[in-house]
This record gives C-alpha cells, sequence and structure tokens, in this order.
C-alpha cells in the first residue's frame, strides 16, 4: 500500500505560531537597533523640547492654563511615536521588495490577513515603545503627568497602530527608498506639524480651523494630550470614532493590497 511521505498540515482558522513568529521577527528586528529605533527619538523630541521652550520663548507661556511645557509635551510623544511607527513597517516591506527577501513572508502559510496583523502590530509596538521611552524623560522636563490612563492607552495604541498601517500601504506601494521618502516628506511631516502639534487650533481663524479638524493626525494628538492635561479642543467621543474608523478602513484596504499580491508578486 502506497504512502505519502508529506501530509497537509491542518493550522485551523488561524496560523497563531505563523503569526506570532512574524510579530516577534519584526519587534525583534527593530529592538536589535535600539539606538537608533529608540533612544534617536528620544534625543529628537528632546531637541524639540529645548528649542520650542528655550530659544523660542515657551517657557512663559501658557496654553489654557496649561503651562506650555505640559501642553506641547504629549504632541511631541505622539509625534515620535507614529513616525516610528511608519518608519517600521514601510522599511520592512520596502526593504524585502528591494533585496528580493519579501518572499520569505510570502511563502509561508499565512493569510493576508495574518501578514497584514502581525507587520501592523510589529510597528505599532515599535511606536508604543518609543512611548514608554519618552514619557517619564519627559516627566522630569515639565512635571508631564496623567489626567486619564484610559485616553492615553486608547489614543497612543490607536494612533500608533494606524501610522503603522499606512507604513504597510506606503511600503507596498513604493517601489524604491526614494517612494518612501515622498511618502514621509509630503504627507505624514506635513500632517503631523499642521495637526496642533506646537499649538491649539482653537486659536487659529475659523476657516483654517476647519481645516484643521479634517486631519486625523489632529484627533490622534488631541485625544492624547486630552489624556494627560485634561483638556481636548474637540470632542474625544469624536476623535475615538475616527481613529477606530480609520483603522478597520485601513485594516481592510492592507488586507485586500495583500490578498492580491498588490506590487509584492511577479
Amino acid at each position: 500500500m502506497a504512502t505519502t511521505l508529506y501530509r497537509e498540515r491542518r493550522l485551523g482558522p488561524v496560523n497563531w505560531l505563523g503569526f506570532w513568529t512574524l510579530y516577534v521577527k519584526e519587534v525583534r528586528r527593530f529592538m536589535k537597533v535600539y539606538t537608533q529605533t529608540l533612544l534617536a527619538p528620544m534625543v529628537t523630541t528632546l531637541l524639540y523640547l529645548t528649542v520650542f521652550l528655550l530659544a523660542m520663548g515657551g517657557a512663559g507661556r501658557s496654553v489654557g492654563g496649561v503651562p506650555y511645557g505640559a501642553f506641547l509635551a504629549p504632541g511631541l510623544i505622539m509625534m515620535a511615536m507614529t513616525q516610528n511607527a511608519f518608519a517600521n513597517t514601510s522599511s520592512s516591506i520596502v526593504i524585502g521588495k528591494v533585496q528580493g527577501n519579501i518572499v520569505d513572508i510570502l511563502m509561508p502559510p499565512l493569510s493576508a490577513g495574518e501578514l497584514t496583523l502581525a507587520i501592523a502590530l510589529g510597528g505599532a509596538t515599535r511606536g508604543v515603545a518609543v512611548g514608554l521611552v519618552l514619557m517619564p524623560v519627559m516627566a522630569l522636563f515639565v512635571g508631564l503627568s496623567v489626567a486619564h490612563w484610559g485616553a492615553v492607552l486608547f489614543f497612543g495604541v490607536a494612533a500608533s497602530l494606524l501610522l503603522s498601517l499606512l507604513g504597510v500601504l506606503g511600503g507596498l506601494w513604493s517601489e524604491k527608498f526614494d517612494h518612501m521618502a515622498a511618502v514621509t516628506n509630503f504627507v505624514i511631516v506635513p500632517l503631523s506639524f499642521l495637526s496642533g502639534t506646537f499649538y491649539s487650533v482653537e486659536r487659529l481663524p475659523e476657516r483654517v480651523r476647519f481645516l484643521a479638524h479634517l486631519d486625523p493626525f489632529f484627533y490622534m494628538i488631541d485625544g492624547f494630550r486630552y489624556g494627560f492635561i485634561d483638556h481636548a479642543d474637540a470632542s474625544i467621543a469624536l476623535g475615538a470614532g475616527v481613529m477606530a474608523g480609520l483603522n478597520a478602513l485601513l485594516l481592510a484596504l492592507c488586507w485586500r493590497l495583500f490578498a492580491i499580491g498588490y506590487k509584492i508578486r511577479a
């Protein structure tokens, strides 16, 4: 009687082992170069804080009754978190495509959903890790305290996941590093700087304020800042809804692009 040497491996509805392995690979990827991925953002953020508080005379100002340093710090933390989450996923995919080893994540028995979630959560983990490093350091300089832990955790994780998913989209679209740099310089950085990181959008003219409220980055920074200073420029419920809706939309879009092999399969 003939015998089969290989049998179909039954993984069930979710390949948990493959999913966990890819996620751990993405986390170890940035942890191996922690001076670049964790310590460098801390130094850069502290430089921003120094410039705006000392060189530009922000130390003696207040925004909405809150010292400017305490107002500024959450926005700077969020900007560092989101930019690093984006960089993690976009660089991972683009490097794989350029070096030709993207096949290493396409050949294992992983579904499009498992690929999307594992890579996106790896980037979100880097964003959260940057935040965990920055918060105690910022507290030493501006007396940062947490008023609402729920808002800090929700908006911190949701924003990191959002930018991580945007990084997946950017990485899939990019064919070389120049393309990835273009997305960062012309999309991510402008939206970050125009979202109220350094100022309150309530001080803007009404028409400009309306445009600021169309920026999704505004809601992530506003909600995250509310968690620290107990003050928000917009509805927290609206901000949470925007974050949840955008994450769901981007998850679905990334899943679809992986499923059809957009720019990653010959």
